[in-house]
C-alpha cells in the first residue's frame, strides 16, 4: 500500500518548502531586538517588529503542526491496510493537511507591504439598474460568508439601499491577518447573467457590480488630510446597518472633494462615532489611491481602475442558460455556482496570485 499522494506533499513541505530554519534565526534576531532597553525609543519601528514575529511565529507553529501531522499520518499508515478505523482517520488527516498546505502556500504569495492588513472593501452597482443592485447584495453576501469560512470578522460600516431591491452602495471592513491581501484578488468588475427575477418576461440580463479593497492603515502611517478639502454631511441612518441604527441624524457622509471619494458611516452609537470610523475609512481610501498611482506604471491594480460594465470584467457568474463561474484573468471556472456565491472562493483567489507573481 502506497503513502497517499498528499501525505508525501505535506511531508515534502515541511522541510525546506517554508524555510522554517531560516525563520527561527530570524526570530531569535527579532527576540534580540525586541529586548533591547531603546527597543520602544522609536513606536513605529517597534509595532512592525512586533508584527513581523507574530507571522514568524505563525509559520514556525504551522510547521511544528505539519510535522506532527506527518508523524501520525505514518503511524496510521502502517495499521490502515487492516483496519478500516484507521484508514478513515487517515484519509481526514490527510485531507486537513492539504487544506493547511494549500493555505500556507497562499500566504506564501502574499508578500506585499501591506497584505497582512485588514481589508476597506466598496461594493457598487454597475451598468443594470435593479439588477445590478441586486447583484451587488449578492456580491455583499459572497464576501461575508467568504470572511465566515476564513475566521474573520466582518463589518458592515454604511449601507445604501436600492430603490427596489438590492444596494446602491456598501461599505464593509473585514479584519484578519492577510485580509487585504486576498482580497486584492477580489478588486474589479463582476458580471452576472441569469433569468431576471424582476422581470415578468424571464428574460436573460447581464449585470454588473464592482469591489474596490483598500488596506485599513494605522495611525503610525501619516496621510494628510486638509480641514478645508473635507465637506461633512450629517443624515438620517437606514438599511441593514446594524442593531445601532436610529432615527437620529448620526449617520455621516465626507466627501473629500480634490480626489473626490465620498465615505460613509451610520452603524456606530453616535454621531461623533461615525464621523471617527468614516475618516479612518477615508485614510485608508486616500492610501489606496497613492499606492495605485505608485503601481501605476506596472498596472497592478488595472482591475481596479475598469469600467462597471461589458468587457472590463474581471468575472463571470452565468446561471443561465448554463451554470459556470470563470475568471477572466486566470481562465480558472467552476460550475458548482451555488458554491462560489456561497463563499468557497480559495481557488480564485490562489490562482490570481499565482498569475500575478507569472505576469
Amino acid at each position: 500500500m502506497r503513502a497517499p499522494k498528499s501525505c508525501k506533499r505535506a511531508s515534502n513541505s515541511s522541510g525546506g518548502f517554508f524555510d522554517v530554519a531560516a525563520k527561527r534565526e530570524e526570530l531569535g534576531r527579532l527576540e534580540v531586538q525586541a529586548s533591547a532597553p531603546d527597543f520602544w525609543s522609536d513606536q513605529e519601528a517597534a509595532q512592525n517588529i512586533l508584527q513581523h514575529r507574530s507571522r514568524l511565529e505563525r509559520v514556525v507553529k504551522r510547521q511544528e503542526a505539519f510535522e506532527s501531522a506527518v508523524a501520525d499520518a505514518a503511524v496510521l499508515f502502517e495499521f490502515a491496510e487492516e483496519d478500516k478505523a484507521s484508514l478513515a482517520e487517515l484519509r481526514a488527516l490527510v485531507e486537513r493537511v492539504e487544506g493547511e498546505v494549500s493555505e500556507a502556500e497562499t500566504e506564501m504569495l502574499l508578500s506585499g507591504e501591506h497584505d497582512a492588513r485588514h481589508a476597506i472593501c466598496t461594493i457598487h452597482p454597475g451598468a443594470g439598474g435593479t439588477e445590478s443592485q441586486d447583484w451587488a447584495e449578492m456580491l455583499l453576501k459572497m464576501y461575508l460568508k467568504w470572511a465566515e469560512r476564513r475566521g474573520f470578522k466582518t463589518e458592515v460600516l454604511d449601507f445604501q439601499p436600492g430603490e427596489e431591491a438590492g444596494i446602491n452602495r456598501v461599505t464593509f471592513r473585514v479584519e484578519g491577518e492577510y485580509a487585504y491581501g486576498l482580497l486584492t484578488a477580489e478588486a474589479g468588475v463582476h458580471r452576472l447573467v441569469r433569468i431576471s427575477p424582476f422581470d415578468q418576461a424571464s428574460r436573460r440580463h447581464t449585470s454588473f457590480a464592482s469591489l474596490f479593497v483598500s488596506p485599513e492603515i494605522d495611525e503610525n502611517i501619516e496621510v494628510e488630510i486638509n480641514d478645508k478639502d473635507l465637506r461633512v454631511d450629517t443624515y438620517r441612518a437606514t438599511g441593514a446597518g446594524g442593531q445601532h441604527i436610529n432615527t437620529t441624524d448620526s449617520a455621516v457622509r465626507i466627501t473629500h472633494l480634490p480626489s473626490g471619494i465620498v465615505v460613509a458611516c451610520q452603524n456606530q452609537r453616535s454621531q461623533h462615532q461615525n464621523r471617527a470610523v468614516a475618516m479612518q475609512v477615508l485614510r485608508s481610501r486616500l492610501y489606496e489611491l497613492e499606492l495605485e498611482k505608485r503601481r501605476a506604471e506596472t498596472a497592478i491594480l488595472e482591475a481596479n481602475k475598469a469600467d462597471n460594465s461589458f468587457g472590463s470584467q474581471i468575472r463571470n457568474y452565468v446561471l443561465a442558460p448554463y451554470r459556470m463561474v470563470k475568471d477572466a484573468r486566470t481562465k480558472v471556472e467552476r460550475g458548482d455556482v451555488d458554491a462560489v456565491l456561497g463563499g468557497d472562493l480559495d481557488d480564485f483567489i490562489k490562482a490570481f496570485l499565482l498569475w500575478r507573481r507569472q505576469t
